[in-house]
């Protein structure tokens, strides 16, 4: 079976990082923290974290219960 790449249903502002640790079978708070530290070396890190959350599909079978 193909993988594909999702926002997680295991957010704390769009899934992105979430998405990006179950696509490769890691913690979420590693993907998390390696975000962080990537904005705190340059700032793009922001930017690929907008980018990513207007690109990725929501994961199948999510509900926004906060609607």
């Amino acid at each position: 079976m193909k993988k594909r790449l999702y926002k997680s249903a295991d957010r704390k502002i769009c899934g992105v990082c979430g998405g990006i640790a179950d696509y490769f079978d890691v913690d979420p708070t590693v993907v998390r923290l390696l975000w962080v530290l990537f904005t705190l070396a340059g700032g793009s890190g922001i930017l690929a974290y907008i980018i990513a959350a207007i690109i990725m599909e929501d994961e199948p079978g999510y509900i926004d219960v906060d609607q």
